[in-house]
Parts: structure tokens; sequence; C-alpha cells
């Protein structure tokens, strides 16, 4: 056999394999649950990647941003041009800013009540709450609260939950776990975020 005829042969396999699984697979009626973790640059970015997706189906997204303050981003800009997203910036900067606990809690306890109406509402496709694995990592919010309110949530509404170190419980609840892992950072070498790029 040719190298060309074993190739399309796998091939062959391989699109077998590929339908059997697709007509196996069955639609759960509901939105999925999504987590981006790990300690790799990406996981933010990702989401609102998501978000450029499901407004290409004309999909209501809104986005809370737990951690990270007022600072202006690349993607707020994009969106806020668009008008299209419900945004809702909600943090007070990164973790070791404020020095507060007490002002820490407060400020992830507003947020995820925003989220939490947001998520039961029934008016959003897919809602981002970024960062808040951060959150979670500092006990500013409970793990166990966060899962309730996903169970709670509109059956048309997906979730993508970003930030390092996720929750095991989170991650067993999710539909979906994907894990960014930093093999090289340019900060690292002494390079400075760069707009565009890195926010």
């Amino acid at each position: 056999m040719s190298d060309a005829e074993t190739h399309k042969s796998k091939m062959q396999k391989l699109q077998a394999e590929q339908k059997r699984k697709t007509t196996k697979a069955t639609d759960p009626g509901r939105g999925l649950v999504l987590v981006h973790t790990g300690d790799g640059k990406g996981k933010s970015s990702s989401a609102f990647g998501v978000i450029i997706r499901a407004l290409g189906w004309g999909h209501k997204v809104g986005v809370v941003q737990f951690i990270k303050g007022k600072w202006i981003t690349g993607e707020r800009q994009f969106f806020d041009k668009l008008g299209t997203v419900d945004w809702h910036t909600m943090g007070e900067g990164f973790t070791w800013d404020t020095q507060d606990k007490d002002r820490d809690i407060a400020a992830a306890s507003a947020a995820f009540s925003k989220a939490s109406d947001m998520m039961a509402s029934g008016d959003y496709d897919l809602i981002v709450l970024d960062e808040i694995n951060i959150a979670l990592r500092y006990d500013y919010l409970d793990v166990k609260t966060v899962i309730e309110a996903l169970k709670g949530r509109s059956q048309r509404t997906s979730v993508v939950l970003t930030g390092r170190d996720a929750k095991p419980e989170l991650c067993d609840y999710a539909d979906l776990v994907s894990e960014m892992r930093e093999v090289k950072h340019p900060f690292k070498a002494g390079i400075k975020a760069q707009r565009g790029i890195d926010f």
C-alpha cells in the first residue's frame, strides 16, 4: 500500500470514529460551565474569544470582572465600541493593591451578587466571570456558594469562570476545564506587559 493509500485509510477510520461520536452525543438542553485555569497566560483571552463566538450567533453576553480594576484594556475598549456586551468591572486591581482583606471581600461579594443576579435572570446566553477563581483562591468567596449560584442559573445561560488555581470542587462541577500551562513568559526576561498583546 502506498503512503497516499495508507494516509487515506487512516483518515477514513478517523472520520468514521468522529461521526460515530458525534451521532452519539446529545444536547444537554442547558448552558455549560467552563473553567479556564492554570499558571499560563490566555485564560481571560480565551474567554473573550468565546464571547466573540457567542456574539457571532447573536447571543446576549455579560461580563463581571473580579479583582481587575479600572485599568484600560484592549478587550474592554473593543467591546465598549461594539456596545453589545453588558460589562461590569467590579474589582479594585491586583490582589496586592488594596492590602485590605475586608475591602477585597466586600468588592468580591458585590461582584458576585451582580453575577448571581445576571445568571438567574434568564437574560443571557453567556456570562464570563473573569478572575473569579482568584477571589475563591483567597477565600473572598465561598466555593459552595458559587456552585449553588451556578446550579441556580437560567437553563439558557453558559458561564465561563477564569483565573488561576480553580478550586477542585468547581472543576468537578464544570462541564469543561482547560488548564493553561506556562512554558515561557516575557516578563521573566524583564519585558513589561505590551499593549494589544497582554492588555
